[in-house]
């Protein structure tokens, strides 16, 4: 019964795992005959370290991402192959980050990967940012997040870990463009069959995983909402002071949509934001329907207009919906959202970021 029973949940696991062959040669010589390693790494999970690294023939830079091919005595080269797949196929777009080569080693494989040397978008949402950035800024860095997403939700790809340390730019100052990383939780929709799973990061899950219901790429438009109040306010708009409480906040969409909060922003911003942290995924607008809101159509014309003086209704106001269902959400997780993500990137310090921001792992 064991083994029918390990053999069922692995079997389970495995679901929404692409399983088409790879494009990319898997080389078998030794890394480190070809790249050299900087001691520094730029960030480290469960079964991942990424580490900076230079090609010995070129002197150019990229991030090598090592990770394990076997994880609590199970195998895990299908996990891996898939997230390889991934990576090609969205290496059309810009605002993924670009797989260069992969090596296979003994007990590793390693991803050798554009490096951003910006680092993570979530530098930008601490409360003790030294310079606030510029609404048409986060305008810009949303547009192409959307971008990213346009290309996997074409592929029939959710990401499913979509947050700021996720998201990484190619410069900091001045401000580069952004690029999506770590693919290892993403999952392929299958029309034939509905995926349930409780995963990713605690205080990004979206209602419907949380419930258990089916996964669509609605659930990665949810993280476009948090993501974006994090940008604009600093603040993790659903984190509370446990993870029961995070639940609860996300089970009842407990906002802060107060004057006071978004004073120095537009009225289309939180618009923005109310359209996507809707509790009903189907309400959610797509990420090609994003891309289409005013504002972020306005580009660098911010106008600072209370709701009652703005006159031009949004183009997605159809999809907002006023959820006031408080209900508890049930036990959840059973150990599964224990596991810490695989991250491309990673806060140094984490002293420097407020009690609000207690990222809980994935």
């Amino acid at each position: 019964m064991l083994i029918m029973s390990r053999r069922k949940s692995e079997s389970k696991s495995l679901l929404g795992l692409l399983s088409t062959s790879l494009q990319t040669q898997i080389k078998m010589d030794n890394f480190y005959n070809f790249y050299m390693l900087e001691p520094k790494e730029l960030g480290r999970g469960r079964c991942a370290v990424v580490r900076k690294c230079i090609a010995k023939s070129t002197g150019q830079e990229y991030a090598a991402k090592f990770l394990k091919k076997r994880r609590r005595g199970q195998d895990c080269k299908a996990e891996i192959l898939h997230e390889i797949a991934v990576l090609e196929l969205t290496k059309s777009s810009p605002r993924v980050v670009n797989l260069h080569e992969v090596y296979e080693m003994t007990n590793e494989i390693i991803l050798v990967l554009e490096y951003a040397a910006g680092g993570e978008i979530f530098n930008l949402c601490v409360p003790d940012l030294d310079e606030r950035i510029e609404e048409n800024d986060i305008i810009r860095l949303i547009q192409q997040i959307l971008e990213g997403l346009c290309c996997l939700h074409e592929n029939n790809i959710v990401h499913l870990d979509l947050k700021p340390q996720n998201i990484l730019l190619s410069s900091f100052n001045p401000l580069g463009d952004i690029k999506i990383v770590d693919f290892g939780m993403s999952r392929k929709i299958e029309n034939a069959s509905e995926l349930r799973q409780i995963i990713g990061t605690t205080e990004y899950l979206a209602p419907e995983i949380l419930n258990y219901d089916p996964i669509t790429t609605a659930a990665d438009m949810w993280n476009i909402g948090v993501i974006s109040y994090m940008l604009l306010t600093q603040e993790s708009p659903f984190v509370g002071a446990d993870d029961q409480e995070t639940f609860l906040n996300i089970s009842q969409i407990n906002v802060d949509y107060s004057e006071e909060t978004f004073a120095s922003f537009s009225y289309l911003a939180r618009d923005f934001i109310q359209n996507l942290l809707v509790k009903n995924p189907e309400e959610r607008p797509t990420a090609e329907a994003c891309l289409s809101h005013s504002w972020l159509k306005q580009g660098e014309f911010i106008l600072l207009r209370s709701p009652e003086e703005f006159s031009c209704p949004s183009p997605m106001q159809e999809h907002t919906t006023k959820c006031s269902e408080e209900r508890n959400t049930k036990s959840i997780c059973n150990g599964t959202c224990s596991d810490r993500a695989d991250k491309e990137n990673i806060p140094e310090d984490s002293s420097t970021v407020s009690k609000r921001f207690r990222f809980d792992d994935s």
